[in-house]
């Protein structure tokens, strides 16, 4: 019988990533699309997150999985760092999600714990925010890296469910420090459109916290994606 962490290693699509042509971000959404991209800086650490985990008492079943994750992690970096070489990178951003990224780096709850956090209740709020605020080269680019992190969250759940982990209060004020500090100029420049309402973005974090999921986002199931003619080919990704 197959266990849960082999059927999701086999759910997995391999897929390379490739540089984008310029496009359009929504009007609105620039700043704070800037410091999402600043967040990638969390992708290795998450990838080393995991790494550490399996140094510890991770289920036998479940490791020929993360180490897969972690190797996406760094796909994931590729991917965002071809955004970034396209469009440029805020530097105000870019240090103070050095700052946050260390912060994560430095707490003390478990690594798996601190990996399952990030991508559950950071990244998978990010992507949706490129889906409905970015180009179509960042529209694909966050469908490629959702369909891992649904499967490193799937992973990261039953693994920390086997260990008896679970964050802490502190974990959990460090993640909102976190998603307060990437929507903060949402609150500047609102539009009437819920994609650009801080509140809308950080309710779906506090959702996918406590509760593994965000209502907010069921829209994402059916988000619109870049038709192939909307892109160059060089936008298109590698799919084997």
């Amino acid at each position: 019988m197959i266990n849960p962490y082999e059927k999701l290693l086999n759910r997995k699509r391999t897929w390379t990533p490739v540089k984008p042509t310029k496009g359009l971000w929504k009007e609105g959404a620039e700043e704070t699309l800037f410091r999402c991209l600043a967040v990638r800086n969390m992708e290795l650490p998450v990838g080393s997150f995991i790494t550490e985990g399996l140094e510890k008492n991770v289920p036998e079943s479940a490791r020929k999985l993360l180490e897969s994750n972690v190797k996406d992690e760094e796909k994931h970096d590729q991917a965002l760092g071809y955004i970034c070489d396209t469009y440029g990178v805020d530097e105000k951003a870019e240090q103070e999600a050095l700052r946050l990224r260390d912060a994560w780096i430095a707490h003390p709850d478990h690594t798996l714990v601190k990996a399952l956090t990030t991508e559950r209740a950071i990244f998978f709020v990010l992507l949706p925010f490129f889906r409905f605020n970015g180009c179509a080269a960042l529209r694909t680019v966050s469908a490629d890296i959702s369909r891992d992190e649904q499967i490193h969250t799937a992973s990261g759940s039953l693994v920390c469910t086997e260990l008896g982990l679970s964050a802490s209060p502190s974990l959990d004020k460090l993640r909102k420090a976190t998603i307060n500090w990437i929507m903060e100029p949402l609150s500047r420049n609102t539009y009437g459109d819920k994609y650009l309402s801080k509140k809308f973005w950080l309710d779906s974090s506090d959702n996918l916290m406590y509760n593994g999921k965000a209502p907010e986002l069921a829209e994402t199931k059916s988000a619109r994606m870049p038709a192939f003619f909307e892109h160059s080919n060089v936008n298109l990704p590698q799919y084997s």
